[in-house]
């Protein structure tokens, strides 16, 4: 792995880390026009459609790989998890969903635990009770004000989840071409997301200027060019140091948000928030220290 491979991996993952982390402020904008599942069944199904661009010109395969494992995880992480998180910024605050979303390292954790057979070692229980901790204060169940919203972000996190460990499965299966199965499974995940929004559409979208862009950053940054970046980091980063987009990416939401938006959480909220990153702050480390004790390994 050269040094320009591994500084150009750094650039993209800082670039991805700012898409996705604005890309919060940019869809509760573009919810002030259209309605949460209109906007999740443009976006996707666009964006589906950019991805099939992107993949005839990179010139990856376009047959799409184990078509029931790829419409699973098209259910759980387009319908599930883009579907619920919309919903849940239709009234929800942009930096708290980003960051009740993001609990989702947490349920894979635990997920995988359940069904890949992966022990939780050491400062992961760590992070899991940290995050716990953090999702108490910032949902309040003693406050049922804006609990269905938060409910929502953490339902979005856990289909997110879920999904990463069918795509596991896969991976213990057959090989398959990461952006192809991206693609798909967009594909797949969006055609229930049109169903809805015909089933639940009242009016709009309005197609204002502010709702294009949006509209565009959604699909033209926020999927194709992250896509892109995402899996250029990976093929130059270790899987621990690409986790740094992950961490950064509710930081970035919730900084927005407060800037941007005026979103102020509450002492509890904020502490929460804390706990949540914290743990996730945990998990990046370990990541890390992991990718850097199996380099040696696979050079020695």
């Amino acid at each position: 792995m050269n040094r320009r491979g591994r500084d150009l991996g750094a650039l993209a993952l800082a670039l991805l880390a700012l898409i996705w982390g604005y890309n919060w402020v940019v869809m509760k904008i573009g919810l002030e026009y259209a309605q949460p599942f209109t906007f999740s069944a443009l976006r996707t199904f666009l964006g589906a459609l950019s991805l099939f661009a992107l993949l005839i010109v990179m010139r990856r395969p376009l047959r799409p790989p184990a078509l029931g494992y790829t419409i699973v995880i098209g259910l759980l992480q387009t319908t599930g998890f883009v579907g619920l998180l919309m919903w849940a910024l239709e009234s929800g605050g942009a930096g708290k969903t980003s960051v009740l979303t993001y609990t989702m390292p947490f349920w894979l954790l635990l997920l995988a635990w359940a069904f890949l057979g992966e022990r939780l070692r050491g400062v992961q229980w760590l992070a899991v009770a940290l995050a716990l901790v953090g999702l108490v204060l910032v949902l309040q169940p003693w406050n049922l004000h804006g609990a269905f919203s938060s409910a929502l972000a953490v339902a979005a996190g856990f289909c997110l989840a879920a999904s990463a460990i069918v795509v596991k499965k896969l991976q213990r299966r057959q090989e398959f071409d990461v952006l192809s199965l991206t693609t798909w499974q967009m594909l797949f995940g969006s055609l229930p997301l049109v169903f809805i929004a015909a089933l639940t559409w009242q009016s709009g979208p309005e197609w204002t200027t502010a709702f294009v862009w949006a509209l565009v950053y959604n699909v033209i940054l926020a999927n194709a060019l992250a896509w892109f970046l995402w899996l250029f980091a990976l093929r130059h980063l270790s899987a621990g140091a690409a986790g740094i987009a992950t961490l950064a990416t509710p930081v970035l939401g919730v900084t927005a948000a407060w800037i941007q938006l005026g979103e102020r959480p509450s002492a509890g909220e904020a502490a929460g928030m804390a706990c949540i990153i914290g743990a996730l702050v945990i998990v990046t480390v370990r990541g890390l220290l992991e990718g850097r004790r199996e380099a040696p390994a696979r050079t020695g």
